[in-house]
């Protein structure tokens, strides 16, 4: 059995737990300890490096639920996390699983190729296991990927508290790439890959204002008590477009049953299950849509290409994409991401 170095800063305020994990993880990434082999138990780590038998255990606990070491009863402690030896690994840390975060998580993968495992994590939206997750895996990883977006106790949309913040500032800022929010104050340079809620909107209705125009009033179906709520700058962006070109606008939380459509307005949906409810009801009441009543999706998906309905979007591809480039590339830029608009019958 080779011995293992544990690297240990007596000065780092680093617990000394936390020190061998990552020892061991960089270690085993590098190619520097075997897949397969056995390690030091607890008591020889122990003497070995003159810590404490609790810090040692406390430190083979966390690498076992993490599935890096196994232990053999009788035997003793063996490596196993074979994706650590790819030539890269990427922690990419999603805020949901919807369609369009997956489209970002999928064009990451293809762009980024074979040579990289990554390992995606979900946090729905809670700040607790955001950082949990990552508290969890610093050290473990050549990058971080992550999406900023929590809701409150209120339920409404967050782009970063406190906590969230420092956890952030752990990770190394040549090993961070953010996706589609972005904070100004953290400090170093980092990758980042962002919309911009409050301008996108914005200037894509003012690409459609041609159209828009042909409407009355113009509505807005924004939920704010949502288990994964959105920015509030889209909110802001619509109601700049709204003052500036004089349009009559009413902002809704849902799309209600039996909703009150009325002959020339036209609805944004942000949600899927409003434009669902939206469309049956436009049919239902026997009204035409793209004359009648108007409709605008956030979000492009390939259904609503199918059913020609107009929608503004950000391009998710291209931000998988993007992000992939700074990480082959060893670029750390800040990016604007495409946003669309797109027209169809709809509108």
């Amino acid at each position: 059995m080779k011995s293992i170095e544990i690297r240990i800063n007596e000065d780092s305020r680093i617990p000394k737990y936390k020190q061998i994990v990552d020892s061991i993880i960089a270690d085993i990434a590098k190619g520097k300890i075997k897949i397969g082999v056995k390690i030091p138990s607890i008591n020889e780590l122990s003497e070995s490096c003159y810590l404490s038998r609790d810090t040692v255990e406390k430190a083979y606990k966390n690498l076992k639920e993490r599935k890096i070491i196994e232990s053999v009863k009788g035997k003793g402690y063996y490596t196993t996390k074979t994706d650590l030896i790819s030539k890269l690994n990427i922690f990419f840390l999603v805020n949901k699983p919807s369609t369009y975060k997956m489209e970002i998580y999928n064009s990451f993968v293809d762009a980024i190729g074979i040579n990289a495992h990554v390992n995606m994590y979900i946090y729905h939206c809670d700040e607790y296991l955001f950082i949990n997750a990552l508290e969890r895996n610093l050290g473990a990883y050549d990058y971080y990927v992550i999406m900023p977006h929590f809701r409150d106790i209120n339920s409404n949309h967050v782009s970063y508290t406190d906590d969230v913040i420092k956890i952030v500032e752990k990770i190394p800022k040549d090993k961070l790439i953010m996706l589609d929010n972005t904070k100004p104050i953290i400090k170093g340079k980092y990758g980042t890959i962002y919309q911009d809620f409050k301008k996108d909107i914005y200037n894509a209705l003012k690409e459609g204002l041609e159209k828009i125009r042909k409407y009355e009033k113009i509505i807005l179906v924004y939920p704010t008590k949502s288990a994964n709520p959105y920015p509030r700058r889209i909110l802001h962006g619509f109601q700049q477009f709204c003052q500036e070109y004089d349009f009559d606008f009413e902002i809704l939380e849902e799309i209600y049953e039996d909703m009150e459509l009325t002959s020339k307005d036209v609805y944004i949906a942000i949600q899927e299950r409003d434009l669902v409810n939206l469309v049956r009801q436009v049919r239902s009441n026997n009204l035409i849509l793209g004359q009648d009543i108007g409709i605008i999706s956030y979000n492009e998906t390939p259904l609503k290409e199918l059913l020609g309905i107009t929608v503004i979007s950000t391009d998710f591809k291209a931000m998988g994409e993007s992000a992939a480039y700074m990480v082959l590339k060893n670029k750390k830029e800040s990016v604007k991401n495409v946003f669309k608009y797109i027209e169809r019958n709809s509108l």
